[in-house]
């Protein structure tokens, strides 16, 4: 082979290797020696693998069915979840798996909420082996994070750092280490792909790092780390049409790990900054109406009275483009950023208002629970008996994730076979009008319920639509 082919041939192989390159003052460069073309990702390995270990659950499931049909998510979604349950009731054990990153040496274990939602039993087993029964501190549907806790006794246990996954860059080199599919720890390379993915719809807090490592079902709650040893995500989801990877996986970032994290070691309860506003993406032809070159931001709708973004002084209409420098997009990015920020400081926003930029502090506060939300179990002869109501407050709706649903009466709990429950009321349904009358909170409901009728109209708002019943006696 000619002497130029075979140089090309050498740094077409070295540039598809990644690890192997050298970056001298930022510049990459063609390794001169043996020993940089056998760079490895190994000693990244070897520190960071044995803090990513196995999470087993399990949990009794109770089945009337008489036939496994009846139990068929196909047949349940059009004829309800009562569908089938005859027969002598029976239990089976049912089990999941996934992965798990040690986050202390006191012990912390964070994975996914959905590797152990509903698990009646959870263990921890390390890369030695050592086996953990785990109890759960914090778990996060919202942001679909879990944290476990394990005892070694007077041993310290492998753990990996936070990295501040803001400071990542589209290109850069990854490692995901978790357990696809049962076979062991496995380790794969890749890139982050992309930053800041929002509209994916894994959970309600939607940003994610995007990247090509391979990522398949049981590396839910492993770990996305980055060539410092350092945790940038928790591995979360995969976009799959037959179930394994095509190189588009999804990794919830550290930084809002972090927050979920600390919130456990407070006790478990988890408090997060909220923004105190309801807006809408900024679009090409709104941003060309308000002087602005290109679309991206959050245009202000509605503010809560008193809460943090009236405290910093932004009006309806204003435009928010950044937080902290980091630019936000739509009104998902701009949650995650102020939900990420440690709660009492205050935070740059950066807004565009007549025509111009302007900055602001923004009081990085927790929602408030005013007023207290008075949860109430309704009893008596009416249609929305057997429902458990409270009384919207700015802190219900964020837990609800309900944005801008501030004050009235939601229904967050309801008893099967009740009134309410045939009736078709759901959870998450906001109470409007009973008759003509208004419904500001639980004590005007009950008094309303009270009254005796012969006939019921009820106004509720479900997915921000309104709906109209009619009932009689």
């Amino acid at each position: 082979m000619p002497t130029q082919a075979f140089a090309a041939l050498v740094c077409l192989v070295l540039a598809l290797s990644g690890p192997a390159l050298a970056q001298t003052d930022g510049a990459v460069t063609v390794p001169e020696s043996q020993g940089q073309i056998e760079l490895s990702f190994a000693p990244v390995v070897k520190r960071v693998a044995p803090a990513v270990v196995n999470i087993f659950s399990k949990r009794v499931v109770r089945e009337r069915a008489v036939s496994p049909l009846f139990n068929d998510p196909f047949f349940k979604r059009f004829f309800g979840e009562d569908f089938g349950m005859l027969g002598v009731p029976r239990e089976r054990i049912q089990n999941s798996l996934g992965s798990g990153v040690i986050v202390s040496a006191e012990g912390l274990v964070v994975t996914n909420h959905h590797v152990i939602q509903g698990s009646d039993e959870i263990t921890v087993v390390l890369t030695d082996r050592r086996e953990f029964s785990a109890t759960l501190v914090l778990d996060d549907e919202r942001t679909d994070l879990a944290v476990l806790r394990i005892d070694a006794g007077n041993g310290k246990l492998p753990h990996v750092e936070f990295r501040d996954s803001d400071t990542v860059e589209v290109g850069d080199l990854v490692l995901a280490i978790g357990n696809p599919f049962g076979v062991g720890q496995t380790v794969t390379s890749g890139i982050v792909s992309a930053t800041a993915r929002t509209q994916v719809g894994i959970s309600d807090y939607s940003f994610f790092i995007q990247t090509d490592a391979a990522i398949n079902p049981g590396n839910s709650g492993g770990a996305l780390v980055t060539l410092d040893g350092k945790l940038l995500g928790i591995n979360t989801a995969i976009f799959s049409r037959g179930g394994g990877s095509i190189g588009i996986g999804f990794a919830i970032p550290a930084n809002m790990v972090r927050t979920v994290v600390a919130s456990a070691e407070r006790g478990g309860q988890i408090v997060r900054a909220w923004t105190g506003l309801v807006g809408q993406p900024l679009t090409r032809d709104l941003a060309e109406g308000f002087g602005l070159d290109r679309p991206g931001g959050v245009v202000v709708s509605r503010i809560y009275p008193n809460g943090p973004a009236d405290q910093a002084g932004i009006d309806k209409g204003d435009v928010i483009l950044a937080v902290d420098g980091k630019a936000v997009n739509d009104e998902e990015s701009l949650r995650f950023r102020v939900a990420t920020r440690e709660l009492g400081g205050l935070a740059k926003v950066e807004i565009w208002r007549d025509r111009q930029r302007h900055s602001v502090d923004f009081p990085v506060v927790p929602a408030p629970e005013t007023p207290p939300r008075d949860e109430t179990p309704l009893r008596g002869n009416h249609p929305l008996a057997g429902a458990v109501v409270a009384n919207l407050s700015p802190a219900l709706a964020e837990e609800k994730d309900l944005p801008g649903a501030w004050e009235g009466v939601i229904i967050t709990k309801i008893a099967r076979g009740s009134p309410a429950h045939r009736l078709r009321f759901s959870p998450g349904d906001i109470l409007i009008a009973i008759e003509d009358v208004q419904i500001k909170d639980v004590a005007g409901l009950t008094a309303e319920l009270a009254r005796p009728s012969e006939r019921w109209r009820i106004s509720f708002s479900r997915g921000g639509q309104v709906r109209r019943v009619e009932f009689n006696r």
